[in-house]
């Protein structure tokens, strides 16, 4: 039952995640490079921390759990310093792909790194007992998501280059690929922050939000990248007039407040629901891969709602649907040992 809650929990801050960049496309007379640097001010720093304090205890202060273990704080900030490179072009290959195909090879790539290599860090043998499990259920997520990318590459095969542009603005499939590759290696540092960050993890801290201080070190980190990169774009591009168009001003950072909290919610959804699993049990070694897999379901969703798979065919959708079936089975493989 609790594992159960746990994925319920996690799977609504999945589907928040996937919601968050419709509000984004509310944002009028803003370059990518200023939308994304204020959505991040918000997704990176403003929720993070106020999802932080929360871990704080009575009589404590956050300053000093992030100062309890600074070799912890520094490896997740380093790591989101890394992972701020896959947040970076992660947006880039939904720019190019749309935002279903886009998320899906990021999120696969992202999925079989994230779950793989803390598991080896751990010295978890992947080839015998529970970790031939976990192994056998990142393959059949990585399947799911192959399924899908496959289904993409169907739509971009049998569309014109006019119906593309309808659907996906900027689209370019080798481009979008390699970019969503690299995002997805990148992005799994992600959860490689959160396990460095195990140390913050003090006694006294409610159980439902003690991986929070990690996770605002690890966007923190992610936050320098992405701020660095943007900025520059803003002086190379000419953009810095972006932020004194004040009459769409209001308008834009509401809406980049609200893709911003959306965006977080799948990692304080995954903080709380990984406290309803058994320590290190196979579902929670595996809860990164639910993430991601829900993640790639929701945003597939969306992709249908937003009209990018308008023009494909019978085929087409028939092997997006296999995909997300098997993506679903992935979510409950593990429960069956």
């Amino acid at each position: 039952m609790n594992t159960l809650i746990g994925l319920i929990i996690i799977a609504v801050g999945s589907f928040c995640q996937s919601s968050s960049y419709v509000p984004i496309n509310k944002v009028r007379e803003w370059s990518w490079e200023s939308f994304w640097l204020s959505q991040g001010l918000f997704a990176w720093i403003v929720f993070p921390l106020l999802g932080a304090l929360l871990a704080v205890p009575e009589g404590a202060s956050l300053g000093a759990i992030l100062t309890s273990d600074t070799g912890a704080a520094a490896a997740a900030f380093g790591y989101g310093m890394l992972w701020g490179v896959g947040g970076l072009t992660f947006g880039l290959s939904m720019r190019y792909l749309g935002v279903a195909l886009g998320q899906s090879i990021s999120l696969g790539t992202c999925a079989a790194f994230g779950t793989l290599l803390p598991a080896l860090l751990a010295g978890r043998d992947l080839l015998h007992g529970e970790g031939l499990v976990l192994l056998a259920g990142v393959s059949i997520t990585l399947a799911g998501i192959a399924v899908i990318g496959y289904a993409g590459s169907l739509r971009a095969r049998n569309m014109s280059e006019e119906e593309r542009r309808a659907a996906i603005r900027d689209f370019a499939l080798t481009k979008g690929l390699l970019v969503a590759l690299l995002a997805g290696v990148m992005s799994a540092c992600f959860n490689l922050g959160l396990e460095a960050g195990r140390p913050l993890r003090l006694e006294g801290v409610n159980p439902l939000f003690v991986t929070l201080p990690a996770t605002l070190m690890v966007t923190l980190g992610g936050f320098l990248t992405n701020a660095a990169y943007c900025l520059w774009q803003n002086r190379r591009n000419g953009t810095f007039s972006d932020y004194r168009k004040t009459d769409v001003l209001t308008r834009n950072l509401l809406f980049c407040a609200l893709a911003g909290g959306l965006w977080y919610s799948q990692f304080f959804g995954f903080g709380i629901g990984q406290s309803f699993f058994q320590p290190g049990s196979v579902v929670a070694a595996f809860g990164w891969c639910i993430l991601m897999a829900l993640n790639v379901t929701f945003s597939n969703v969306w992709g249908i709602l937003l009209k990018e798979w308008r023009g494909a065919g019978p085929r087409t959708i028939a092997v997006l649907v296999a995909g997300l079936a098997i993506l679903i089975f992935s979510l409950v493989f593990p429960n069956l040992f």
